[in-house]
C-alpha cells in the first residue's frame, strides 16, 4: 500500500485537473449538522449520543409512551449528494456544471460557494432540509424533500434548454446523476436523457457515475427498474455505479444474489464481485468506512483507507470518495491509484471539515504515505 501511496504522489504531481469537465445532478438539501443529547448538565453543557444504539434504545423504551429528545445544532453547511461531489470536483479544479435545487428564485446561501465555482449552474427547486445525526459508529439523515418534487424532466428542459443538455450531458468528460431514491423524477429524467442523448462523434464514451443513494426504503420492483435504466445508459457511456457497503447489500438482495453467507456479512471482495457480474455495468464500486472495492471490466480491486477512529464530520464524506475515484479516472490513474485517490479526498474531509483544494490533496496523499499503518 505504501508503494502504491508513494507512486500516486508521484504520479499527481505531473498532473493537471484543470481541463476536466463534469456535469452533476439534480439534488440539494441543506444540511444542519447536529448533536442528540443524552444527558444535560448544565444550560451549556452536555453529554451527545456517541453510538446509534444508545439513539434507537432511547425511542424503543419509549415505545407506547412518549419521549423528547434534543438536538444541538453544529453547523449547517450544503448538503445532498451531488451538491457535495460536485463541490469536491470544483475544489480540486475540475470544470463543473451543476443542475439541481439550490434555491429559487434565489440561490440558497449554503450553496453560494459552489455556484460561484461552477462553470454553470441551473437551479430548479427550493432545496431539501436535512438533519444529519451523527455518531462515532455511523449517521441518521433525517430528510425533508419537498421541494425535489418539482425537479422533473420538464422542469429541466425550461431551466436549461435541449441542446444545453445534450451537449453538457456529451461534450463532457464525466457525468453523474445522484440521489435517486430522493429525487422522485429520476426516472423521469433518465428517460429523458436516454430518448436526448446520442453517441459522439469521435467514438469515446464519457463516464456515468450513479449513485442511488440509500435505496432502502424504496420498492424492491422500483430498485430494479432503477438498475434496469442505469444499464441502459451503456450504450452512451462507461457506467459506474457506487454503492456504500449497506447499499450493495440492498442491491443483492433485490438481485437475489447467491453468496456463501447473508449480504449483509459477506466479504467485500465476493459481494463487489457478484455485484459486478451480475449487474453487467463497466464498474460497480463499493466504499465502507475503511476500505473500498471496485470491479472493473472483470477484475477486483481493492484499497485500505487513511481510517480514523476521531472523525470530525462524515456526513458526505461517501460523496467525497466518489468524487476522488471519478478524478482518478478521468485523470487516467490505475484503478487502484483512483481507490486511493478518492480515500484520500473522503480520508482529508472527515479530519479538515471540507474538501481539499488540488494542492491540499497532494499533500494528504504525501502524508498517508509517509503515515501509512498509524492513526493521523
Amino acid at each position: 500500500m505504501q508503494d502504491l501511496l508513494h507512486a500516486l504522489y508521484e504520479r499527481l504531481q505531473n498532473l493537471d485537473p484543470a481541463n476536466l469537465r463534469v456535469t452533476v445532478g439534480f439534488d440539494g438539501f441543506v444540511d444542519e449538522i447536529v448533536d442528540a443529547v443524552d444527558r444535560r448538565t448544565s444550560f451549556a453543557e452536555y453529554t451527545p449520543m456517541t453510538k446509534m444504539e444508545q439513539f434507537g434504545r432511547r425511542i424503543l423504551e419509549a415505545a407506547g409512551l412518549s419521549t423528547n429528545i434534543e438536538l444541538v445544532p453544529k453547523g449547517i453547511k450544503l448538503g445532498g449528494n451531488g451538491p457535495i461531489m460536485a463541490n469536491a470536483l470544483v475544489k480540486c479544479g475540475v470544470r463543473v456544471t451543476y443542475m439541481g435545487s439550490l434555491g429559487i428564485p434565489n440561490i440558497h446561501p449554503v450553496f453560494a460557494e459552489l455556484v460561484e465555482g461552477c462553470t454553470r449552474a441551473y437551479s430548479l427547486a427550493e432545496p431539501g432540509h436535512t438533519d444529519a445525526v451523527e455518531f462515532a459508529d455511523g449517521k441518521i439523515m433525517l430528510g425533508k424533500m419537498e421541494g425535489l418534487h418539482s425537479v422533473t424532466w420538464a422542469a429541466l428542459k425550461d431551466a436549461v434548454g435541449e441542446k444545453e443538455l445534450k451537449r453538457a450531458f456529451t461534450d463532457c468528460d464525466l457525468a453523474a446523476t445522484i440521489n435517486w431514491t430522493m429525487t422522485p423524477h429520476m426516472h423521469e429524467i433518465w428517460n429523458g436523457l436516454l430518448n436526448l442523448l446520442s453517441p459522439r462523434e469521435d467514438g469515446v464514451k464519457p463516464f456515468l457515475f450513479i449513485d442511488l443513494c440509500d435505496p432502502g426504503k424504496r420498492e424492491p420492483g422500483d430498485i430494479l427498474e432503477a438498475l434496469d435504466a442505469v444499464a441502459e445508459f451503456s450504450r452512451f457511456y462507461r457506467v459506474i455505479l457506487g454503492l456504500n457497503r449497506k447499499e450493495a447489500s440492498e442491491v443483492a438482495k433485490v438481485r437475489r444474489l447467491r453468496l456463501s453467507r447473508a449480504p449483509e456479512e459477506a466479504g467485500l471482495e465476493e459481494i463487489v464481485r457478484a455485484l459486478g457480474e451480475d449487474l453487467g455495468l463497466w464498474c460497480v464500486l463499493v466504499h465502507p468506512v475503511a476500505e473500498a472495492g471496485a470491479y472493473l471490466e472483470g477484475c477486483y480491486h481493492h484499497v485500505l483507507g487513511p481510517f480514523t477512529a476521531r472523525p470530525r464530520l462524515t456526513t458526505g464524506a461517501g460523496d467525497n470518495f466518489n468524487a476522488g475515484f471519478c478524478l482518478g479516472l478521468m485523470l487516467e490513474l490505475e484503478v487502484e491509484q483512483c481507490l486511493a485517490l478518492g480515500k484520500a479526498v473522503s480520508g482529508f474531509y472527515v479530519r479538515q471539515m471540507r474538501s481539499p483544494a488540488w494542492d491540499e490533496l497532494l499533500a494528504f496523499v504525501a502524508l498517508w504515505a509517509q503515515r501509512h499503518g498509524t492513526e493521523f
